[in-house]
């Protein structure tokens, strides 16, 4: 195993795993979770997948890790309180999509990953970042993967205590972030693994299923016996050794990256 690479891309923070060979590889971006792993050295712990030929780049999601604010989780966990989804979800995916480019630009400017298509990985919050960036941006992918993601922002909010006071505003951008009913914008964009833990939250893995459907071939469902939504136990900010569930996945999306990673052009073709 490599050890991993720390820094900040475009004021974004990141853990970065290089693959076992030298030179240019290609890259694969991932967006970790709310719930433990909450950052990225521990999302990029619990999921290495060591064994592709490629850069792994784990993104900090915006008030996490490093961007916990006096280094503890209780200001987002404030704006939970605030308004979940206007004051947290929804802009916590926004921010993160929004500074996807820069950093990009600035993960290529500091590694050997080339100019070619990515792929993109989120864990439940940083899965609806992954969906993002497929749905919306034009970003070249060559295959995507979610792991028990916030695949409609609509069941996610509904986790939460008490009826949310929907307004214009509030529909508009919960819908933003229905992938399923975009699951059209996402087919024609790169192949999707969706990964879903058999004892996640029903609504979750009813939305995991759904949005298979919607897809169609060639995207794949993974349903992972025993897995709930974390990947790590609590605090789940710092690294820690991977557990049998979360070496299950990691070993389910190193096959499916490992079956669509692109071959690198030689230097000067």
């Amino acid at each position: 195993m490599t050890s991993p690479l720390t820094g900040t891309a475009a004021g974004v923070p990141f853990t970065a795993l290089p693959p076992a060979h030298d030179g240019p590889a290609p890259l694969i971006v991932t967006w970790h979770m709310l719930d433990a792993p909450r950052s990225d050295a521990a999302f990029a712990a619990a999921l290495p997948m060591n064994d592709l030929s490629a850069w792994r780049v784990h993104l900090g999601m915006p008030m996490c890790g490093a961007r916990m604010v006096d280094g503890s989780m209780d200001a987002g966990l404030a704006l939970l309180r605030e308004d979940v989804l206007m004051a947290a979800l929804y802009p916590f995916v926004r921010q993160a999509t929004e500074e996807f480019p820069a950093a990009l630009a600035s993960i290529r400017a500091q590694l050997p990953v080339g100019d070619g298509p990515i792929g993109v990985l989120g864990g439940s919050l940083g899965g609806a970042v992954a969906l993002r960036i497929l749905a919306d941006t034009e970003t070249p992918v060559f295959a995507g993967a979610v792991v028990n993601a916030a695949i409609r922002m609509r069941s996610v909010v509904d986790l939460f205590p008490g009826d949310y006071p929907y307004d214009a505003e509030s529909e508009e951008a919960v819908d933003s972030l229905d992938f399923v009913a975009r699951a059209g914008a996402i087919a024609g964009r790169a192949p999707l693994l969706v990964v879903s833990g058999e004892l996640d939250d029903p609504a979750l893995r009813a939305d995991a299923f759904h949005l298979v459907d919607a897809l169609g071939s060639p995207s794949e469902l993974l349903s992972i016996p025993g897995l709930a939504h974390p990947l790590a136990d609590e605090p789940g900010i710092e690294p820690a050794p991977q557990s049998p569930l979360a070496r299950e996945v990691d070993a389910g999306l190193t096959r499916w990256f490992r079956r669509h990673l692109p071959k690198l052009r030689p230097e000067g073709k």
